[in-house]
């Protein structure tokens, strides 16, 4: 793991309202850097609306959102991934009638200089770049495991394959941070263990910093030394696994409020 503890990523007072609705209210938390922080949150807390935030597929009407110390306010979503993010989501984002591999290539092309549609057209001056890409996506789906499908149809493969395939795509880019959105749902008991050692080893080995949210508690204690609280827009706590465990406001907003005696 790095040893920079820093904050990579820093959320400050972020505010968003949907007409009258305020799906986050002031959140403030940061991320450090080299580690693994947990976004939980019952269903409706606000945490998927923070990522399109994070990825600027959203706009926030208050507060700032700084990466490695400098806003990223002002950018565009197309900005995000040349700065340093990776992203996967809830519901598979992927081409289904394309191989693993251009799926992959496709994450790479993200922070490719000549761009994803001058190689597609297969000029010259780019071709060396696209054989780097190619490389690139291919160290990648070795080192998910996905070698065997590499040139099936991503639409044909399980949905546990999907999801690996997902993740190899935003590995690609070559983030600084990776946002997991729900990784482990639909998968099956082998799966998750395999996916907790996955983001173990992204952490360890590869060096980048994750940011997760889910909603299977055990994986997001075993993996996170930072867990962070959102419930109805609100921050409600922050700490490491075992503080969070033993909140209470934690434990009311997942178990409901005990009544009054």
């Amino acid at each position: 793991m790095v040893d920079d503890k820093s904050a990579l990523l820093s959320v400050q007072g972020v505010t968003v309202r949907f007409g009258g609705i305020v799906a986050l209210d002031g959140v403030t938390f940061d991320v450090p850097r080299g580690g693994v922080c947990g976004l939980i949150g019952p269903n409706g807390a606000g945490k998927t609306t923070l990522f399109n935030c994070l990825s600027r597929l959203y706009s926030y009407q208050s507060g700032d959102i700084l990466f490695e110390g400098k806003s990223i306010t002002a950018m565009q979503s197309n900005e995000i991934s040349k700065l340093g993010f990776g992203r996967t989501f809830q519901n598979l984002a992927m081409f289904k009638t394309m191989s693993v591999e251009r799926n992959v290539m496709i994450g790479a092309h993200s922070r490719s200089e000549a761009g994803f549609f001058a190689s597609a057209l297969g000029l010259s001056s780019v071709a060396a770049e696209e054989d780097r890409l190619r490389a690139r996506a291919a160290e990648i789906i070795d080192y998910m495991d996905l070698s065997p499908y590499s040139q099936r149809l991503v639409g044909d493969l399980p949905f546990g394959i999907q999801k690996r395939v997902e993740m190899a795509r935003a590995l690609a880019s070559d983030p600084k941070l990776l946002l997991l959105d729900e990784p482990a749902a639909g998968l099956n008991h082998d799966e998750m263990a395999g996916l907790e050692e996955r983001i173990n080893d992204v952490r360890d080995r590869l060096g980048i910093t994750v940011l997760l949210v889910e909603h299977h508690m055990s994986l997001v204690m075993a993996v996170s030394q930072k867990v962070v609280v959102i419930n109805f827009g609100k921050k409600i706590a922050e700490g490491t696994p075992a503080e969070i465990q033993q909140h209470p406001e934690v434990i009311a907003a997942y178990l409901g409020a005990p009544e009054d005696a």
